[in-house]
């Protein structure tokens, strides 16, 4: 029903705003008395063989929904009825912003990619906080909480930011995601060098160290590193006694695209999600799995709209996978079937 009613209708607006029109009728739905009831057994699959214990937590099935879907934390009880074993909110900054002007958000349906320059628009991570305090989290769903810097902070003053978003949101998430590996804030992609990035991480470490009950803590990369860049990655993730990474956030890369020159030239700037990058982080998953002889606990994003996607992913090294840009082009049953594949293995 997805792909042959709801798609073509929602195709027919922008992204940005096709994107809030979904949840509002997903919204009103779920106020009316058993709608709730009836997508949960339609989208929820449960089994035994699905449950992942990572970080010390308990993951009911290891698909989860990645950041930027909901920035704000207004969607993610929706959200858990379609069935995620969890949720990433965010990216949170201290202060709320607009992001980068409209339009901002572009399908690419001949590549089934989406191209994004956000902005890291958000209300800020107060904001976040106060709905985490009033909505709860839902039973059985891990929260994450991915945290970043203001536009305007510079990147000297960058550790300020995610020290204020992650001492706000720490009695509210199950885990926290550094991102440093957007391309749509000015310069953020600098402090995934080795030296800033250490000392970024080393201080986030510290706090979380001195609370009585440490989170998990996690570094979102890019799948535009090199190589040796990776390597470096690995080092601090030693050094600093990281818990996991997340591979991959989105590419400035535009090779091999489907979808005509002339039009990707004229949407610009973003990073690129979704199938044309799904090659690529699988590539990465699995270098930082080789390399560092699976010391890390590895969560898999990145062109994943099919079981067949997902089993690379986790077949590459990944533990847990997220989705985003297959939920636009496949609809919310991609969830139901990943889950069904995977207990089937």
């Amino acid at each position: 029903m997805y792909k042959s009613l709801l798609k073509p209708f929602f195709f027919r607006f922008s992204p940005e705003r096709a994107h809030h029109i979904t949840l509002s009728l997903f919204n009103f739905g779920l106020s009316v008395p058993g709608v709730g009831t009836l997508l949960r057994r339609l989208y929820r699959y449960k089994h035994p063989a699905l449950r992942r214990e990572l970080f010390g937590l308990t993951f009911e099935n290891p698909v989860g929904l990645a950041a930027g879907f909901d920035k704000d934390g207004k969607h993610y009880r929706t959200m858990a009825n379609l069935g995620f074993g969890f949720i990433e909110v965010g990216t949170v900054t201290p202060k709320g912003q607009d992001g980068n002007p409209q339009p901002r958000l572009f399908r690419l349906p001949a590549d089934e990619g989406l191209i994004n320059r956000m902005g890291f628009n958000n209300d800020g991570v107060e904001a976040l906080v106060e709905r985490i305090k009033r909505y709860g989290k839902p039973k059985g769903v891990i929260i994450g909480g991915n945290i970043g810097k203001n536009k305007v902070t510079p990147n000297e003053q960058a550790a300020d930011d995610y020290v204020k978003c992650f001492e706000a949101l720490f009695p509210y998430v199950d885990y926290f995601v550094v991102n440093v590996s957007s391309p749509n804030t000015p310069n953020l992609r600098d402090l995934q060098e080795k030296e800033p990035l250490s000392k970024l991480l080393q201080l986030l470490q510290d706090l979380n160290r001195a609370k009585p009950a440490p989170k998990p803590l996690l570094l979102k990369i890019a799948p535009d590193l090199t190589d040796g860049q990776l390597d470096d990655i690995l080092d601090i993730a030693r050094e600093t006694q990281l818990d996991g990474l997340i591979a991959t956030n989105t590419t400035i890369s535009r090779e091999g695209l489907a979808t005509p020159a002339s039009k990707v030239e004229a949407i610009g700037a973003g990073g690129l999600s979704g199938q044309p990058v799904k090659a690529r982080a699988t590539e990465v998953i699995r270098y930082l799995a080789q390399r560092s002889n699976g010391a890390f606990k590895i969560i898999g994003v990145g062109g994943i709209s099919s079981p067949e996607d997902a089993i690379e992913k986790l077949d590459a090294g990944a533990d847990l996978i997220q989705i985003y840009s297959g939920l636009v082009y496949e609809g919310p049953g991609l969830v139901r079937r990943i889950n069904q594949a995977l207990a089937a293995r």
